[in-house]
């Protein structure tokens, strides 16, 4: 589920700082010294969280056969403040992500659960191409589902104050997922960030859109039997609004002279209206027609464009970042048989560092081209700076917040 950037700390320190805050004592010299202090501080908090599940419904019971083995993980803590600084370029995502393997792998998952998948497909109406392709970014198809503890996990980020109310609302959601009686605490098990199962459900989400396929009376993302999992996946994507049959988008060459200010999300036309523009699907075909549609350049005009339709909107709902919807929508149609993405890319450029992120967002404003709040996070508000700077030195203003732009901005 993807997950996303941002603060970088040291452990120790920041062990030690969170242990005084729950304890109100100054953070202990030495790493035994602070080892000490934090699990004191986290055994303080598990019991003021106890009065607060409490009063949320869930009964002592549940509440103390779910800690009774649950620990502080430092590496947890660890893992989330120091999560790369570097991002991947959207090429270099999509090599890992649509490589052989993975396409290989997926076309076999697909026959292997093929009456499984098209039930699922039939009850749902979300492409069984699409699921398998959820299926096989999220944990490579069950592979890789995670073993992390669930309830530590998430009571270890709940005590860390980065996103400690986010956490804490996730751990209440895996305590009422035990007391609802789909799974144990020792069978509830998956990353490091909480997502669980073959297809990575945060526990709210399971909440909200888990099914019991196998109709066994439990909802069971866990097992190595896929089906729930499969299933879950196909009822969040319809729950979003999936519609049957239509493209999450499609490769597309754009003009000489294309308006590059109309590209992103937040401009959508009739496809009538692209295609008088001149925009073609990338083997010069006519564009189909699936209702209103974006022109999307995730690495700017040097690299492959495409024509987006709703469908695009609902892969965000379940990862918001544009690399994983292309990710998933271009591996479920490679699954199907569809070609590679025609288009090259520009691979001679690197991504951005956080830091350089954050410094593109305080130059860019410096500047009197306003990208919203310095948080290192390239969304709409930074695209559209980026596209008005562009066109105040007379680039193409195609919206790509790249190592050449934050160059001319200092």
């Amino acid at each position: 589920m993807r997950i996303g950037l941002w603060l970088l700390a040291v452990l120790g320190t920041v062990g030690a700082g969170l242990a005084a805050q729950a304890t109100g004592a100054p953070p202990a010299q030495g790493d035994n010294g602070m080892k000490m202090a934090t699990e004191a501080g986290f055994t303080a908090w598990v019991a003021g969280f106890r009065t607060r599940a409490m009063a949320a419904g869930i009964t002592p019971q549940t509440f103390d056969a779910a800690f009774r083995d649950a620990r502080f993980d430092p590496s947890v803590v660890e893992k989330d403040r120091n999560q790369s600084e570097f991002t991947k370029t959207i090429w270099d995502y999509l090599d890992s992500a649509v490589s052989d393997a993975r396409i290989e792998n997926g076309r076999a998952a697909l026959q292997a659960n093929l009456a499984l998948l098209e039930q699922i497909e039939a009850a749902y109406g979300v492409d069984k191409e699409v699921v398998v392709a959820v299926w096989g970014l999220e944990s490579a198809y069950g592979t890789y589902r995670g073993t992390y503890p669930l309830i530590g996990t998430l009571a270890t980020l709940a005590y860390d104050t980065r996103r400690g109310p986010f956490f804490e609302g996730q751990l209440l959601a895996a305590l009422t997922i035990l007391q609802s009686g789909d799974v144990d605490a020792a069978a509830m098990t998956g990353s490091w960030a909480g997502a669980m199962g073959h297809t990575q459900f945060m526990p709210t989400s399971y909440l909200a859109h888990a099914v019991d396929f196998t109709g066994d009376g439990r909802r069971d993302i866990w097992s190595d039997d896929p089906a729930d999992a499969l299933a879950s996946t196909a009822a969040y994507l319809a729950d979003a609004g999936w519609q049957t049959g239509r493209p999450w988008g499609v490769e597309v060459t754009l003009p000489p002279g294309f308006d590059y200010g109309q590209t992103g999300e937040r401009v959508k036309k009739p496809v009538a209206g692209w295609t008088a523009q001149g925009v073609r699907l990338a083997d010069g075909g006519a564009l189909p027609d699936h209702g209103p549609a974006s022109v999307l350049l995730p690495a700017g005009a040097q690299g492959a464009a495409f024509l987006i339709f709703a469908n695009f909107q609902v892969i965000e709902k379940y990862n918001s970042a544009d690399a994983y919807v292309i990710a998933v929508g271009h591996l479920a149609d490679r699954i199907a048989g569809g070609p590679p993405i025609r288009a090259a890319w520009p691979r001679q450029d690197r991504a951005l560092t956080f830091r350089e992120r954050v410094e593109l967002q305080q130059r860019l404003a410096a500047a009197g081209f306003d990208p919203g709040a310095a948080d290192g996070k390239i969304g709409p508000n930074t695209i559209a700076a980026v596209r008005a700077f562009q066109r105040s030195i007379g680039a193409v203003p195609d919206g790509y917040a790249s190592l050449e732009i934050l160059q001319k901005l200092r």
